[in-house]
């Protein structure tokens, strides 16, 4: 399936706002889409007045103020440092630009390729580049991913904050600071909702291939196993796309194991195979919200769908806020201001109805 327009554009905007400056062919590269693609999509974002297009270049139209052009003095430099084509993280480095920008420091964004280990090499080419600090959210695709990590995050020797990742207890990050979304009260919000509309029977349709997704799985399974009013549950993946070193993992027939489990509604993560399942429910003949109600979990792109899904939304924009101040007290730290304790902080995601889902 296709990325949405209004998403394409949106990623674009942000790799603009948060460079000042970028070139054309490589927002085309970074997105995988045609030049020709990117430049009808800045010519749009141009005629609304959110971007300036020049020679091969496109520029943010924020405040001159707020995107200094001066060479980058030493220390003055935040990495940040997020997966590529990754719209959801995209929204909370909006969120951190604005905090950042706002205390006179230069975002450097760098963005990790799809393949394994991606991030390491891009926060050495920051901190060489004189980072002084790094906000960071690594894809680990897998659990062995992730704790391959461990011990070299555990070492870096600057300020480093975790956004939308959270390690085990115990593990060698426990004591690093993270700021990331209460998905546990996301599955919450939809199981409630669900229920409250008279659906006793669920299935769960999640990804396996991030932490956001493992964590997801892991909340529904428990909110669901100990729901008095949940009569019959079952989980299914929303999409094959596993680590890039394993084979695809097929999808069950959501309309088969909707009849199998004689299920009435569904939550689907995330947004795009969320809209892909509902069309597959509907050339199986099953209808949304009449014979099926649908939850989606991200909202990034849900309300687009048709019917337009209800979706938890995570707080995607005030985790790039949030993680962004924390850096800033730990940077305070670091010019005598104070030793400040280690911090995990969790937001809460909220629901918003659409016209996927009605009582039965």
């Amino acid at each position: 399936m296709r990325e949405p327009v209004d998403l394409r554009r949106r990623r674009i905007l942000a790799a603009v706002q948060a460079r000042g400056t970028a070139r054309v062919a490589d927002l085309a590269a970074e997105l995988q889409v045609s030049v020709v693609t990117v430049r009808r999509d800045v010519e749009e974002l141009t005629r609304e007045g959110r971007l300036r297009r020049g020679h091969g270049v496109v520029r943010s139209t924020l405040p001159a103020q707020e995107l200094p052009e001066r060479a980058t003095g030493e220390g003055d430099t935040v990495a940040v440092v997020v997966p590529e084509r990754h719209s959801y993280l995209y929204e909370a480095l909006h969120g951190a630009r604005t905090v950042l920008d706002a205390a006179g420091l230069r975002v450097a964004l760098h963005i990790a390729p799809q393949v394994p280990g991606a991030e390491r090499p891009q926060v050495e080419r920051a901190l060489a580049d004189g980072a002084r600090a790094v906000l960071l959210a690594p894809r680990w695709r897998s659990p062995a991913a992730e704790e391959d990590d461990y011990r070299w995050l555990a070492a870096l020797d600057v300020p480093t904050v975790l956004m939308e990742r959270r390690p085990p207890k115990g593990s060698a990050l426990h004591a690093m600071d993270s700021v990331c979304s209460d998905h546990w009260y996301g599955a919450h919000l939809a199981v409630e909702h669900l229920v409250g509309l008279g659906h006793r029977r669920l299935v769960f349709a999640t990804r396996d291939d991030s932490p956001t997704a493992r964590t997801l799985r892991a909340a529904l399974t428990e909110i669901a196993g100990d729901h008095p009013l949940v009569e019959e549950w079952a989980w299914a993946l929303s999409s094959s796309r596993g680590a890039l070193d394993q084979q695809p993992t097929d999808v069950t027939d959501l309309a088969a194991l909707l009849r199998k489990a004689g299920a009435t509604a569904a939550v689907l993560h995330g947004d795009v195979d969320a809209l892909m399942l509902v069309q597959q429910l509907a050339e199986n003949g099953v209808r949304v919200p009449e014979d099926c109600s649908v939850v989606a979990y991200d909202d990034v792109v849900a309300g687009l769908g048709s019917p337009p899904l209800t979706a938890v939304s995570p707080p995607k924009g005030e985790v790039g806020r949030v993680a962004a101040e924390l850096l800033l007290r730990r940077l305070d730290g670091t010019h005598g201001e104070g030793t400040r304790s280690v911090q995990r902080v969790e937001l809460l995601p909220t629901l918003t109805v659409r016209g996927s889902t009605r009582a039965l």
